[in-house]
Formats: C-alpha cells, sequence, structure tokens
C-alpha cells in the first residue's frame, strides 16, 4: 500500500519559492492501477517522483508497505528504488548507440545477476512485451511504440512492485497507445503490479480502475472516482501471474 500524509513540495526558482503540493493526502492499494491528471503545474509529475523516490517532500509523509520512504538515506533510498520501482517516460529514455537488449539489461548492471542469469532475464522480458526479434536493433530502428515497448521490459526487469509511468502514451499515435496501455493493463490485471500513471488524456486515463485529478496541488473534493478497468484482450501474450517474476 502506498499512504501519503500531509505532503507538500516546493521548489525555489531565482529568489522564491513555488509551491506545487499543498497538504496532500493520497492512499493508493497495493495492486491498483491509478491515473493522475489535471492541468499542467498542478503537480502530477511532483506527485510521481516523491512516490517513485526520486524526489523528497518539504514535509509529510511517504509510506510504501509502511515504511517511510521520504525518511531514508541517499543510499538506502536509491536501493529500495531500484528493488521496488520501475520507470515508463514519455520519451523512453533510451540510450542511442545501444540495442534493445543493451537497455534493458541497465538495470541489472547493479546487481550481483552473472552474466547468463541477466540474458534470460532480459530474453523473458522482450518476449513479455512482443519484441524478442528486435533486441539487436538500436532505438533508431524501431518504431515509437516499440521503444515504449522496450521502456516497460526495461521497468519490468527487476521484478518492481511499483510502475510509474509519466505520460507514458503522450509520444504515440493513437493505435500505438492503445496498445501500451493495454499492456499497462495486463501488467496490472495478471500479474498484480501496482501502476501510477500521469496523463493528460482522457481516452487513456480510461484504462485504470480509479483517476484522481489534481489541481493546483491539491486533491478536488470528490474526484477520486471508481472505475472498471476495460475489457480488452491482453497486449502481452501469454502473460500469468508467474510470469512476474523474473
Amino acid at each position: 500500500m502506498i499512504e501519503l500524509r500531509h505532503v507538500s513540495k516546493r521548489y525555489k526558482r531565482g529568489g522564491q519559492f513555488v509551491p506545487v503540493l499543498h497538504d496532500l493526502s493520497l492512499t493508493v492499494a497495493g495492486g491498483e492501477f491509478l491515473a493522475l491528471m489535471g492541468p499542467s503545474g498542478s503537480g502530477k509529475s511532483t506527485l510521481l517522483n516523491l512516490i517513485a523516490g526520486i524526489d523528497r517532500p518539504d514535509s509529510g509523509e511517504i509510506l510504501i508497505d509502511g515504511r517511510d520512504i521520504a525518511r531514508m538515506g541517499e543510499s538506502e533510498l536509491a536501493q529500495w528504488r531500484a528493488q521496488h520501482v520501475g520507470f515508463i517516460f514519455q520519451f523512453y529514455n533510451l540510450i542511442p548507440v545501444l540495442t534493445a537488449f543493451e537497455n534493458v539489461a541497465l538495470p541489472l548492471q547493479l546487481t550481483d545477476l552473472r552474466d547468463s542469469e541477466k540474458k534470460v532475464r532480459v530474453l523473458k522480458a522482450l518476449t513479455m512485451v512482443g519484441l524478442a526479434d528486435r533486441l539487436d536493433h538500436t532505438p533508431s530502428e524501431l518504431s515509437g511504440g516499440q521503444q515504449q515497448r522496450v521502456a516497460i521490459a526495461r521497468a519490468l526487469i527487476t521484478d518492481p512492485s511499483i510502475i510509474v509511468a509519466d505520460e507514458p502514451t503522450g509520444d504515440l499515435d493513437r493505435q500505438s497507445a492503445h496498445d501500451i496501455l493495454g499492456m499497462l493493463q495486463g501488467l496490472n490485471r495478471d500479474m498484480g503490479k501496482t501502476i501510477l500513471m500521469v496523463t493528460h488524456d482522457p481516452k487513456a486515463a480510461e484504462h485504470a480502475r480509479r483517476i484522481v485529478y489534481l489541481e493546483k496541488g491539491q486533491l478536488e473534493a470528490g474526484t477520486a472516482i471508481a472505475m472498471p478497468a476495460p475489457v480488452t484482450a491482453s497486449a502481452i501474450a501469454p502473460m500469468k501471474k508467474t510470469d512476474a517474476h523474473f
């Protein structure tokens, strides 16, 4: 479970402090697929970064499975983040000179796994996202949708319990976006991953099980709306709970 208690965050711009989040409290159940919506500057990405341990709040608590990550030291937080959080970004953040295989393998460089074990994990992750035949391709040789699939495989490679996705379909055409969202649904539904997704697109948000709206750094009253997940075929096949474990 993820629980934010009275979290506030501000940034210094020039000689002034700009408030971003104000006394925000939010609970996300384990295995939930949550969409965060709101206008630009409302604090969506800041909230995502705090939950992922990329940034720290100025005040308040961020409890994940009972541990306050805001109180962790830098090395402890880095280790926690590497073990528990997978990241998916709008612009993929792939390294251009590396192949799909090498990009997916990057997070494993910080582990003690043998090279043979790393290879097995990478091949499994790329197979799950339908790119087993593209492992030797660099990002420039892949479509936008394929690049985002590589990014998803990279996010899964350490078997995280939480996946944070910041506008994961913002740079994709409608069909590719639909495929990626179906894939995220499959990760949530079939593998029990907790997913937090920032999006401006109402159609994308409808793939989540709950939508939360942010306005000027605060949750709008009464806007946490329970929504059924659309019934769509999983974009990852086959997909089983046992596949979550690398």
